[in-house]
């Protein structure tokens, strides 16, 4: 039914995805303080004018296909979000740290390491506040919460699958789990050269900096709230063994949900509580934290997950349906990292992972079961597997909506004083000319 859907799907129906992020990336910039005020408002207008011609065509299956991804897409991720925002809120990372281009670019990349070991989003939650207050006494700082967002909030996730949601919906599709480290050599040439990038344009713009406003401090490295470290293990232990345990369905209003998931659901909201209980609450005024920025990626996000299901549709219909052009000159492994990376940058990377996966599989393998076809394609063609799971996790960092912590990110960023540019403007002044560059460095050395 899925696929008969999506190939008759008409494309109007795509107009309110693309209005949500034209909201997203015009009002903030022609009406600041209308967007501050009823962004929720915007966010709903478009999931009804999505869903309500949606379910006026398709009926019940429509209804079906919005619970389902409110159930098993939406509430999960926002879980998960807001348990990692929560924990790692609850850490703080005292000394008298100073922003200068060593100590911003060894920092970066130790989070683009931690990345793949906590998820793009603990690791981003965990050190973008200490980020923030070494350099929050430099005039020029808005690219080093970009590049932040560039490399642990995107790229250094790559090597696992807890790194991110792609990768571990591949995990549970049959992928190895240590399959990803087969894109170190990738993944080490995108991180270097993001941050020579990066190291270079901080020198520069260093070197123009007021040095008699860098603050003098002999404050001792220290860890507050650590037992929030022992919560963050907690999240990646039932993340991980959700994917590995495999417990009967239950069905809620005709949905089918996987026992296992909404154990693991529970148990992060009991680890996000407990945070909240045991970390003294003078940890959480000196990161300065509050809920807003969990609370507009929540409000966004709903619209976003609504407006995006006949995209995701007509995409899983694959050459069936209207977009079966695109998908019909699939041919080469940059096809698929371009191809899967370019809509990952607007659409959900993950169920764009696992289409241009099927696809893949569909191609070499037609009829075989998937975690068959999975390890065929593996031993046979794994550059293909390589090219996708790098296009979905690179090119989340393109636009504030390839990933959810980007978002965060930028909004935590704002809240504590940093201009952070506009939607178009970290496309066209950094994406761009930073990333796909990159990309066309990775596509000429890798993936040709």
């Amino acid at each position: 039914m899925v696929e008969e859907i999506g190939a008759h799907m008409p494309l109007w129906l795509t107009i309110p995805f693309v209005g949500i992020l034209l909201s997203i990336a015009v009002l903030p910039l022609v009406a600041p303080h209308f967007w501050h005020k009823h962004f929720g408002k915007v966010s709903a207008f478009w999931a009804i004018a999505c869903a309500v011609p949606f379910v006026a065509m398709y009926g019940g299956v429509a209804v079906h296909d919005i619970l389902h991804t409110i159930m098993v897409e939406y509430i999960p991720f926002l879980v998960l979000l807001g348990a990692l925002y929560t924990i790692a809120g609850g850490i703080y990372i005292k000394g008298s740290f100073v922003g200068k281009p060593v100590f911003n670019t060894v920092l970066l990349f130790i989070g683009a390491m931690l990345a793949s070991l906590m998820g793009t989003t603990g690791a981003a939650m965990l050190l973008v506040r200490p980020l923030i207050r070494a350099n929050r006494w430099r005039k020029y700082k808005t690219f080093v919460i970009v590049f932040f967002i560039f490399l642990v909030a995107n790229i250094g996730g790559a090597l696992t699958p807890l790194g991110d949601p792609p990768l571990f919906l591949g995990f549970l599709k049959g992928v190895p789990f240590f399959f990803t480290l087969k894109l170190i050599p990738i993944w080490m040439t995108a991180v270097v050269i993001v941050l020579g990038i990066f190291f270079a344009i901080d020198s520069f713009y260093y070197a123009k900096e007021d040095k008699t406003t860098i603050p003098i401090g002999d404050e001792k490295f220290e860890i507050l709230g650590s037992i929030n470290f022992l919560f963050l293990f907690g999240v990646l232990v039932a993340v991980l063994l959700s994917g590995i345990v495999h417990l009967p369905q239950i069905s809620v209003l005709g949905v089918h949900l996987h026992l296992q998931d909404v154990l693991r659901d529970i148990f992060l909201i009991v680890l996000a509580t407990l945070s909240i209980l045991l970390t003294p609450p003078m940890v959480r005024e000196k990161n300065e934290f509050t809920w807003f920025p969990i609370k507009e990626v929540a409000i966004l996000f709903i619209g976003i997950f609504i407006a995006m299901i006949p995209c995701l549709k007509i995409l899983e219909a694959g050459e069936h349906g209207p977009a079966g052009g695109l998908i019909h000159m699939l041919s080469e492994p940059y096809h698929y990292f371009w191809a899967t990376g370019t809509l990952s940058s607007f659409l959900d990377n993950a169920p764009t992972y696992l289409t241009f996966l099927m696809t893949a599989l569909g191609k070499f393998y037609p009829g075989v079961p998937v975690k068959v076809a999975v390890h065929k394609l593996i031993a046979t063609h794994s550059i293909y597997l390589e090219a996708i799971s790098a296009g979905a996790v690179f090119f989340g960092a393109v636009t504030y909506i390839g990933n959810a912590p980007n978002f965060m990110v930028a909004s935590i960023a704002r809240e504590q004083g940093v201009e952070m540019p506009s939607f178009f403007g970290y496309i066209v002044k950094y994406s761009i000319p930073v990333l796909v560059t990159t990309f066309v460095i990775l596509t000429v050395i890798f993936f040709r």
